[in-house]
């Protein structure tokens, strides 16, 4: 059974996730900057740990984009 490209999308869905993307990438350049100026170990590793994040889901966002080719 042939699937179907699911990646049908309009204009608005890319303007969307252009905006996500977008924000992904500046939160983990904040988080990062964060990082290191933390001067506990505790915060360093959270501040850390959350730009890992947001870089993981940015990641996931352009994985998905490429799919759609």
């Amino acid at each position: 059974m042939a699937t179907q490209n699911a990646c049908s999308l309009t204009s608005k869905d890319l303007t969307v996730i252009e905006d996500q993307l977008t924000h992904l990438a500046t939160a983990c350049r904040v988080a990062q900057s964060y990082s290191a100026q933390f001067q506990s170990p505790q915060l360093r590793d959270l501040s850390a740990a959350v730009a890992q994040h947001h870089r993981q889901q940015y990641d996931a966002l352009c994985a998905f984009l490429n799919g759609c080719q």
